[in-house]
């Protein structure tokens, strides 16, 4: 009976010694802050902790791991912000009574560029779905933007 006691002990306080080490150890309370901050989806807040947190110990796997997927999300978080910048500026395009071969062009280019950079993207198994499903919707629009202005009448 006290051999069952003897190890649970040990093993309490061995996890109670490693729960102290990562709350007072720096690199691992800023690790967990970026941790934090990555799944509130302050992604830019993540990135700089998680890098403060591997410049002071080269060996954090956490604040790797978070450096690495906060990176891959604002990668999805810039691709969106430029869909919706381009998708307001090819709205008012469409809103004229006649589209030049300037504005197609224009279009075309926006759509190219749009197009081209989601391919670029990557997402991992813990990238944010719903930033995913939103650049595949943004990228699904280019694509039939750049169809119609290609196509010729």
């Amino acid at each position: 009976m006290s051999s069952k006691f003897t190890i649970v002990a040990v093993a309490m306080f061995l996890i109670l010694t490693m729960f102290i080490y990562f709350l007072i150890n720096p690199s691992y309370e800023k690790s967990i802050k970026a941790k934090y901050y990555f799944e509130m989806g302050h992604y830019d807040k993540a990135l700089v902790l998680a890098r403060e947190a591997f410049s002071v110990d080269v060996y954090n796997r956490m604040a790797s791991t978070v450096m690495s997927q906060s990176v891959i999300s604002l990668k999805y978080v810039n691709y969106n912000a430029m869909a919706k910048k381009y998708m307001k500026e090819i709205n008012s395009i469409a809103r004229h009574e006649y589209i030049t071969d300037g504005d197609k062009a224009k279009i075309r280019l926006m759509c190219e560029i749009m197009t081209g950079s989601y391919v670029k993207l990557a997402p991992s198994v813990i990238t944010d779905k719903n930033l995913v499903r939103k650049s595949a919707s943004y990228f699904q629009k280019f694509e039939k933007l750049l169809v119609k202005v290609n196509r010729k009448i």
